[in-house]
Protein backbone atom coordinates (compact mmCIF):
# COMPACT_ATOMS: atom_id res chain seq x y z
CA UNK A 1 0.00 0.00 0.00
CA UNK A 2 1.67 3.76 -0.86
CA UNK A 3 2.24 5.53 1.90
CA UNK A 4 0.80 8.73 0.72
CA UNK A 5 -2.52 9.19 -0.92
CA UNK A 6 -5.42 11.24 -2.14
CA UNK A 7 -9.05 10.46 -1.61
CA UNK A 8 -12.59 12.43 -2.63
CA UNK A 9 -15.27 13.52 0.29
CA UNK A 10 -17.76 14.29 -1.97
CA UNK A 11 -20.98 16.75 -1.46
CA UNK A 12 -24.65 15.59 -1.19
CA UNK A 13 -27.86 17.51 -1.98
CA UNK A 14 -31.36 16.31 0.10
CA UNK A 15 -33.16 16.71 -3.00
CA UNK A 16 -36.58 16.68 -0.75
CA UNK A 17 -36.74 16.42 2.96
CA UNK A 18 -39.78 15.33 5.10
CA UNK A 19 -40.17 14.48 8.92
CA UNK A 20 -42.76 11.41 9.26
CA UNK A 21 -42.56 11.22 13.16
CA UNK A 22 -40.21 10.34 16.08
CA UNK A 23 -38.71 7.88 17.04
CA UNK A 24 -38.56 6.47 20.90
CA UNK A 25 -35.45 7.56 21.60
CA UNK A 26 -36.42 11.39 20.19
CA UNK A 27 -35.01 11.13 16.89
CA UNK A 28 -36.94 12.44 14.61
CA UNK A 29 -38.02 9.87 11.32
CA UNK A 30 -37.18 11.03 8.28
CA UNK A 31 -37.42 10.52 4.23
CA UNK A 32 -35.14 11.60 1.96
CA UNK A 33 -33.27 11.25 -1.36
CA UNK A 34 -29.29 12.15 -1.06
CA UNK A 35 -27.82 13.13 -4.83
CA UNK A 36 -24.30 12.64 -4.65
CA UNK A 37 -22.43 14.69 -6.55
CA UNK A 38 -19.27 15.28 -8.10
CA UNK A 39 -17.87 18.02 -6.26
CA UNK A 40 -16.41 18.13 -2.77
CA UNK A 41 -13.46 18.31 -0.25
CA UNK A 42 -10.23 16.52 -0.70
CA UNK A 43 -7.96 14.61 1.61
CA UNK A 44 -4.78 13.36 1.77
CA UNK A 45 -3.39 10.21 4.13
CA UNK A 46 0.08 9.54 5.13
CA UNK A 47 1.38 7.20 6.97
CA UNK A 48 3.79 7.96 9.45
CA UNK A 49 6.57 5.69 11.95
CA UNK A 50 4.88 6.99 14.80
CA UNK A 51 1.48 5.64 15.84
CA UNK A 52 -0.38 9.02 16.43
CA UNK A 53 -2.90 10.59 14.38
CA UNK A 54 -2.62 14.26 12.96
CA UNK A 55 -5.14 16.62 11.35
CA UNK A 56 -3.71 19.35 9.18
CA UNK A 57 -6.71 21.40 7.39
CA UNK A 58 -6.57 24.58 4.35
CA UNK A 59 -8.95 26.10 7.79
CA UNK A 60 -6.30 25.74 10.39
CA UNK A 61 -9.61 26.33 13.28
CA UNK A 62 -10.81 23.04 12.04
CA UNK A 63 -7.73 21.18 13.51
CA UNK A 64 -9.43 19.94 16.60
CA UNK A 65 -9.39 16.74 18.45
CA UNK A 66 -13.39 17.13 17.84
CA UNK A 67 -13.28 17.01 14.07
CA UNK A 68 -15.31 14.38 12.48
CA UNK A 69 -12.19 13.45 10.81
CA UNK A 70 -10.14 12.50 13.50
CA UNK A 71 -13.25 11.23 15.44
CA UNK A 72 -13.66 8.86 12.51
CA UNK A 73 -9.99 7.78 12.28
CA UNK A 74 -10.06 7.25 16.40
CA UNK A 75 -13.14 4.80 16.02
CA UNK A 76 -11.44 2.97 13.26
CA UNK A 77 -7.95 2.73 15.37
CA UNK A 78 -8.98 -0.48 17.47
CA UNK A 79 -9.41 -2.39 13.87
CA UNK A 80 -5.95 -1.96 12.55
CA UNK A 81 -3.48 -4.10 11.45
CA UNK A 82 -0.22 -2.03 11.48
CA UNK A 83 0.85 -0.18 14.21
CA UNK A 84 1.77 3.15 11.24
CA UNK A 85 0.41 6.61 12.29
CA UNK A 86 -1.31 8.84 10.23
CA UNK A 87 -1.37 12.75 8.91
CA UNK A 88 -4.18 13.26 7.24
CA UNK A 89 -4.46 16.78 5.55
CA UNK A 90 -8.00 18.28 4.51
CA UNK A 91 -8.25 20.39 1.61
CA UNK A 92 -11.63 22.28 2.69
CA UNK A 93 -13.81 23.34 -0.35
CA UNK A 94 -17.52 22.64 0.92
CA UNK A 95 -19.36 25.58 3.05
CA UNK A 96 -19.80 24.19 7.01
CA UNK A 97 -22.98 24.47 8.34
CA UNK A 98 -24.17 24.31 4.62
CA UNK A 99 -26.28 21.20 4.62
CA UNK A 100 -23.95 19.48 1.90
CA UNK A 101 -22.87 16.51 4.27
CA UNK A 102 -19.20 17.93 4.18
CA UNK A 103 -18.01 16.81 7.69
CA UNK A 104 -20.22 13.24 7.58
CA UNK A 105 -18.28 12.53 3.84
CA UNK A 106 -14.89 13.81 5.66
CA UNK A 107 -15.76 11.23 8.14
CA UNK A 108 -16.79 8.45 5.99
CA UNK A 109 -13.96 9.32 3.25
CA UNK A 110 -11.38 8.72 7.01
CA UNK A 111 -12.91 5.18 7.14
CA UNK A 112 -13.01 3.65 4.18
CA UNK A 113 -9.33 4.88 3.36
CA UNK A 114 -7.86 4.14 6.53
CA UNK A 115 -9.97 0.66 6.60
CA UNK A 116 -7.24 0.32 3.31
CA UNK A 117 -4.22 2.46 4.63
CA UNK A 118 -4.26 0.56 8.16
CA UNK A 119 -5.07 -2.77 6.49
CA UNK A 120 -8.66 -2.92 8.90
CA UNK A 121 -10.21 -5.75 6.97
CA UNK A 122 -14.11 -4.09 7.73
CA UNK A 123 -16.35 -4.62 5.55
CA UNK A 124 -18.66 -1.60 4.22
CA UNK A 125 -21.07 -2.68 6.29
CA UNK A 126 -18.97 -2.63 9.56
CA UNK A 127 -17.20 0.66 8.24
CA UNK A 128 -21.25 2.45 8.02
CA UNK A 129 -22.28 0.87 11.67
CA UNK A 130 -19.05 3.04 13.04
CA UNK A 131 -20.00 5.89 10.59
CA UNK A 132 -23.71 5.87 12.53
CA UNK A 133 -22.14 6.54 15.39
CA UNK A 134 -20.45 9.71 14.24
CA UNK A 135 -23.71 10.72 12.40
CA UNK A 136 -26.92 9.90 10.64
CA UNK A 137 -25.54 11.22 7.48
CA UNK A 138 -21.94 9.00 7.52
CA UNK A 139 -23.38 5.51 6.22
CA UNK A 140 -24.57 7.11 2.79
CA UNK A 141 -21.06 8.09 2.33
CA UNK A 142 -19.62 5.20 3.25
CA UNK A 143 -21.85 3.37 0.93
CA UNK A 144 -20.89 5.96 -2.27
CA UNK A 145 -24.62 5.72 -3.67
CA UNK A 146 -27.22 8.16 -4.39
CA UNK A 147 -30.03 6.58 -1.84
CA UNK A 148 -33.41 6.70 -0.80
CA UNK A 149 -33.36 7.30 2.93
CA UNK A 150 -35.31 6.51 5.62
CA UNK A 151 -35.23 5.96 9.79
CA UNK A 152 -32.95 8.82 10.60
CA UNK A 153 -31.33 8.88 7.40
CA UNK A 154 -29.59 5.32 7.76
CA UNK A 155 -31.70 3.35 6.19
CA UNK A 156 -30.73 3.31 2.44
CA UNK A 157 -32.29 1.99 -0.75
CA UNK A 158 -29.47 2.72 -3.74
CA UNK A 159 -31.67 4.82 -6.54
CA UNK A 160 -31.07 5.53 -10.00
CA UNK A 161 -31.90 9.23 -11.28
CA UNK A 162 -30.81 10.70 -14.80
CA UNK A 163 -28.23 13.23 -14.68
CA UNK A 164 -28.85 16.33 -13.29
CA UNK A 165 -26.73 19.76 -12.99
CA UNK A 166 -26.84 21.86 -9.86
CA UNK A 167 -26.27 25.50 -9.17
CA UNK A 168 -25.45 24.86 -5.30
CA UNK A 169 -25.51 28.53 -3.23
CA UNK A 170 -24.00 29.67 -0.09
CA UNK A 171 -25.72 32.68 1.68
CA UNK A 172 -22.81 32.95 3.91
CA UNK A 173 -24.84 31.96 7.42
CA UNK A 174 -24.29 29.27 9.51
CA UNK A 175 -27.70 27.38 10.39
CA UNK A 176 -27.76 25.24 13.61
CA UNK A 177 -29.26 21.93 12.60
CA UNK A 178 -30.41 21.68 16.54
CA UNK A 179 -32.53 24.96 16.70
CA UNK A 180 -34.00 23.44 13.36
CA UNK A 181 -34.94 20.36 14.71
CA UNK A 182 -35.85 21.53 17.99
CA UNK A 183 -38.17 24.83 17.12
CA UNK A 184 -42.41 23.86 17.57
CA UNK A 185 -42.96 25.42 14.03
CA UNK A 186 -41.13 22.82 12.31
CA UNK A 187 -43.72 19.95 10.50
CA UNK A 188 -42.97 16.58 11.96
CA UNK A 189 -46.28 14.45 10.68
CA UNK A 190 -45.52 14.65 6.82
CA UNK A 191 -47.18 11.27 4.92
CA UNK A 192 -45.61 8.46 4.21
CA UNK A 193 -44.12 8.01 0.47
CA UNK A 194 -42.81 5.28 -1.13
CA UNK A 195 -39.91 5.23 -3.63
CA UNK A 196 -42.02 5.66 -6.72
CA UNK A 197 -44.13 8.32 -5.47
CA UNK A 198 -41.29 10.30 -5.88
CA UNK A 199 -39.27 8.74 -9.12
CA UNK A 200 -43.24 8.93 -10.57
CA UNK A 201 -43.15 12.96 -10.34
CA UNK A 202 -40.06 12.77 -13.56
CA UNK A 203 -37.73 15.59 -13.61
CA UNK A 204 -36.55 17.32 -11.60
CA UNK A 205 -36.76 15.01 -9.22
CA UNK A 206 -37.00 17.55 -6.24
CA UNK A 207 -39.60 18.02 -3.47
CA UNK A 208 -40.30 19.94 -0.61
CA UNK A 209 -38.10 20.28 2.47
CA UNK A 210 -40.07 20.84 5.51
CA UNK A 211 -37.05 22.62 7.15
CA UNK A 212 -37.16 25.70 4.82
CA UNK A 213 -39.94 27.40 5.98
CA UNK A 214 -38.56 27.21 9.78
CA UNK A 215 -34.48 28.30 8.36
CA UNK A 216 -36.50 31.12 6.14
CA UNK A 217 -38.13 32.80 9.11
CA UNK A 218 -34.72 32.60 11.30
CA UNK A 219 -32.18 33.20 8.49
CA UNK A 220 -33.40 36.15 6.47
CA UNK A 221 -30.18 36.13 4.18
CA UNK A 222 -30.76 32.17 3.35
CA UNK A 223 -34.51 33.58 2.19
CA UNK A 224 -32.67 36.98 0.75
CA UNK A 225 -30.98 34.09 -2.13
CA UNK A 226 -33.94 31.84 -1.85
CA UNK A 227 -35.81 34.81 -3.49
CA UNK A 228 -33.33 35.67 -6.18
CA UNK A 229 -32.42 32.13 -6.98
CA UNK A 230 -35.94 31.37 -7.55
CA UNK A 231 -36.79 34.47 -9.84
CA UNK A 232 -34.41 32.77 -11.92
CA UNK A 233 -35.11 29.35 -11.83
CA UNK A 234 -38.23 27.72 -10.33
CA UNK A 235 -36.70 24.40 -9.75
CA UNK A 236 -34.92 25.85 -6.39
CA UNK A 237 -34.96 24.26 -3.18
CA UNK A 238 -32.85 24.12 0.08
CA UNK A 239 -30.56 21.12 1.06
CA UNK A 240 -31.03 19.32 4.15
CA UNK A 241 -31.37 21.79 7.39
CA UNK A 242 -28.54 23.81 6.07
CA UNK A 243 -28.22 26.99 4.09
CA UNK A 244 -27.30 26.08 0.84
CA UNK A 245 -29.53 26.40 -1.56
CA UNK A 246 -29.56 24.43 -5.40
CA UNK A 247 -31.26 25.15 -8.35
CA UNK A 248 -31.37 22.01 -11.24
CA UNK A 249 -30.98 22.34 -14.61
CA UNK A 250 -31.20 19.85 -17.46
CA UNK A 251 -28.30 21.64 -19.51
CA UNK A 252 -25.24 23.79 -18.12
CA UNK A 253 -25.20 26.57 -20.48
CA UNK A 254 -28.47 28.17 -19.27
CA UNK A 255 -26.67 26.59 -15.44
CA UNK A 256 -23.47 28.76 -16.30
CA UNK A 257 -25.75 31.93 -17.48
CA UNK A 258 -26.93 32.57 -14.11
CA UNK A 259 -24.05 31.31 -12.09
CA UNK A 260 -22.19 34.38 -13.42
CA UNK A 261 -24.91 37.05 -12.20
CA UNK A 262 -24.77 35.38 -8.85
CA UNK A 263 -23.60 37.52 -6.17
CA UNK A 264 -23.22 34.84 -3.51
CA UNK A 265 -20.06 32.20 -3.20
CA UNK A 266 -21.51 28.98 -4.92
CA UNK A 267 -20.12 26.34 -6.77
CA UNK A 268 -21.51 24.24 -9.90
CA UNK A 269 -21.92 20.06 -9.82
CA UNK A 270 -23.63 17.05 -11.38
CA UNK A 271 -25.33 14.48 -9.82
CA UNK A 272 -23.68 10.90 -9.93
CA UNK A 273 -25.56 7.71 -9.11
CA UNK A 274 -22.12 6.32 -7.37
CA UNK A 275 -19.57 8.39 -5.75
CA UNK A 276 -16.05 9.08 -6.48
CA UNK A 277 -14.82 7.57 -3.41
CA UNK A 278 -17.00 4.59 -4.69
CA UNK A 279 -14.79 4.49 -7.52
CA UNK A 280 -11.59 5.27 -5.81
CA UNK A 281 -12.09 1.95 -3.78
CA UNK A 282 -12.89 0.28 -6.63
CA UNK A 283 -9.45 0.88 -8.04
Amino acid sequence: MQNHSLWPAPAKLNLMLRITGRAPNGYHLLQTVFQLLDYGDELSFELTSQSDIRLTCSIPELETDDNLITRAARALEPFRNNKKGVHIHLDKKLPMGGGVGGGSSDAATTLVALNQLWQCEQSTEQLADIGKTLGADVPVFVHGKTAWAEGIGEELTPIDIPPQHYLVVYPECFVSTPRIFGHQALTRNCETWKIRDFLAQGQPYIGENVMESVVFDLYPEVKEAYDWLIQHNPNTRMTGSGSCLFSTFDNQRELRKIAALCRWPHFIASGVSESALLSKVAN
